[in-house]
């Protein structure tokens, strides 16, 4: 599997902007949201260079006047900037936020601003695949009903988008048998109040009558499935608040 991996026009113009800056002196910044693969990038450009934590300032400090070439990660929690002249050094910036003073500019030839996963639609398919075989691999399942990439929240980026995938197979491979032993643990841990038939029925009634009227589109056909009388039906379709 390739260290990084993106068919995005904008990525592919930061990463052959950072490849020519290999041969130069000169430091950069990419910003963007968390998890769409900035530090992935970096590494890929630039395997040999020394890491360094924003966050940790007298070490921050330390090292910068140890080495010449340097890459600083979460580069936002530093604070106030004035770590001082990059000229004659490589640093990398790595940051999450995109909010920063104007004398930034005075630290860095160039400043890049990385696109979210979700202006990035060929690479969510790309990554997509990648989680999927890692999510068979660890769940041991085979070819199970592909997820709707389109109906993915992207909100936290590569990080909603691995959640949903390993979710997705996790849920695939749920038996009679599991789904008893993972209501036994919650049940066990949770009984204990007044009335707690009555509280916990609906985590039984909800999704069954939810995923028969997904499947069958009707309440007169759902009613008929299980067995119940439609009114009935109608009156818990209410009390759940089913839409």
């Amino acid at each position: 599997m390739k260290l990084f991996y993106s068919t995005s026009t904008k990525v592919q113009y930061i990463t052959k902007g950072l490849e020519l800056s290999k041969s130069l002196f000169v430091s950069s910044l990419i910003i963007g949201e968390a998890h769409i693969g900035k530090k992935s990038l970096i590494k890929s450009i630039f395997p040999e260079i020394p890491w360094v934590d924003g966050s940790d300032i007298i070490k921050l400090k330390q090292t910068l006047n140890k080495h010449d070439e340097l890459i600083i990660s979460n580069f936002e929690l530093y604070g106030d900037y004035s770590i001082g002249d990059f000229k004659g050094k490589r640093i990398i910036a790595i940051s999450d936020s995109t909010s920063f003073p104007s004398h930034i500019d005075s630290l860095f030839a160039f400043i890049y601003t990385m696109p979210s996963l979700k202006e990035r639609p060929e690479d969510v398919e790309y990554l997509a695949d990648i989680f999927t075989k890692e999510a068979r691999s660890i769940f041991m399942t085979k070819d199970i009903s592909p997820l709707d990439l389109a109906k993915i929240d992207l909100a936290d980026n590569t990080k909603s988008l691995k959640k949903a995938i390993f979710e997705h197979q996790a849920y695939n491979t749920i038996t009679p048998n599991k789904i008893e032993r993972i209501l036994y643990n919650y049940f066990e841990k949770e009984l204990g109040g007044n009335n707690d038939y009555a509280k916990y029925l609906p985590i039984f009634e909800h999704p069954l009558i939810m995923a028969g009227l997904d499947k069958f589109g009707s309440q007169l056909k759902l009613s008929s499935i299980l067995g119940i009388n439609r009114n009935t039906l109608r009156k818990k379709v209410y009390e759940l608040g089913i839409n």
